[in-house]
């Protein structure tokens, strides 16, 4: 016996890629549904490479009941308004937006690193599923701090335009093939070129000088990992399509060389460590582009502080970011909960 899953936001680049990651993974399904907004309603979507095409149902008049697992990549204005709904439904939500991820109340999930937090996810039958540049910097960092206990974070993101949804990566094509052939090149959904130029700011800038992107992985990195962890961020926009980057600076209480932390790495769920100290011995976010793991380079000691490390960190920001880690989460739960297949 399956479930019943909804895929909301399904013509978008997440839910897409949900649909994907759920066929691949042969997730147990009983009944598989694309529900969108109302412009998009009728919109035909393939349900992974099986050749099988669902029709989009509108959001608005769709009843969840029935339904084990809603899968939302629609954004924070529908998960604000309809999540509640489809729970009250009976429907267990898994949301990719940033609405529900600070409530206290919603489990905020990757599966590797904090599994036990789901057991709350009953008392508003939301979960919660990461900012992308979060979700892979905790699976690198969970196997560290159990082994020396991490203090403080400092982290620089070079983040895709796909990040930014299908308008980002439009916009990064368009401007990039207008540069080659002579046009002009108009900004639209970033605040200035993307092409061939890097932007130091990801959504909003908040009072304090940081990015609403900046504190998303401050916050989200606490509530998922430790509370007592500071981190700072500097999340910047690059020119790439697909896969996110991030130059990360780690200071433990206890004491932790590179050797021992590629070790510790090497074993820990969810990495693949490529840490070869030669030309070309890291991985660059093209080669990471369609697989789910979270990938490790260049880990050293770092000689500032007293039990320091840094590396690199790289990943498909469209699975591990977003819709593989929702699918791990269904993954879970229906292990841990749910109880069918």
């Amino acid at each position: 016996m399956g479930y019943r899953v909804a895929f909301v936001g399904a013509t978008g680049n997440v839910g897409r890629e949900m649909m994907q990651i759920l066929a691949e993974r042969e997730f147990p399904c009983d009944e598989v549904t694309a529900v969108a907004s109302s412009r998009s309603t009728g919109t035909e979507v393939e349900f992974g490479d099986t050749g099988r095409m669902l029709k989009c149902k509108n959001i608005e008049h769709f009843d969840f009941t029935g339904y084990d697992i809603a899968l939302f990549s629609a954004g924070g204005g529908p998960a604000m308004e309809y999540a509640p709904k489809a729970a009250a439904q009976g429907c267990v939500v898994i949301d990719n937006s940033s609405y529900w991820r600070m409530d206290p109340d919603v489990p905020l999930i990757v599966p590797e690193v904090n599994p036990d937090a789901i057991d709350g996810y009953s008392k508003k039958n939301i979960i919660a599923n990461p900012n992308c540049s979060t979700a892979q910097l905790v699976v690198a960092l969970k196997p560290l701090h159990d082994a020396a206990t991490i203090k403080r974070v400092v982290v620089s993101t070079y983040q895709s335009v796909s990040g930014a949804g299908k308008a980002g990566m439009d916009e990064l094509f368009e401007q990039s093939r207008a540069i080659f052939v002579g046009d002009p090149v108009e900004a639209k959904k970033f605040t200035k070129q993307i092409a061939f130029n890097l932007i130091p700011q990801i959504d909003v800038f908040l009072d304090d000088g940081y990015t609403k992107e900046e504190w998303k992985m401050t916050v989200e990195t606490k509530k998922i990992l430790d509370p007592k962890i500071k981190l700072t961020a500097t999340c910047v926009r690059v020119p790439v399509f697909v896969g996110h980057s991030e130059a990360v600076s780690i200071e433990f209480e206890k004491e932790l060389s590179a050797a021992e932390a590629q070790e510790i790495l090497r074993e820990a769920p969810g990495v693949m460590l490529v840490d070869k100290r030669e030309d070309g011995g890291y991985i660059t976010p093209i080669e990471c582009v369609g697989d789910g793991a979270t990938y490790i380079s260049r880990v050293r000691d770092d000689p500032t502080v007293e039990n320091g490390l840094n590396l690199w960190c790289v990943s498909d920001n469209l699975r591990k970011g977003a819709a593989l880690n929702a699918v791990q989460i269904a993954e879970l739960l229906g292990r841990r909960h749910l109880k069918k297949g």
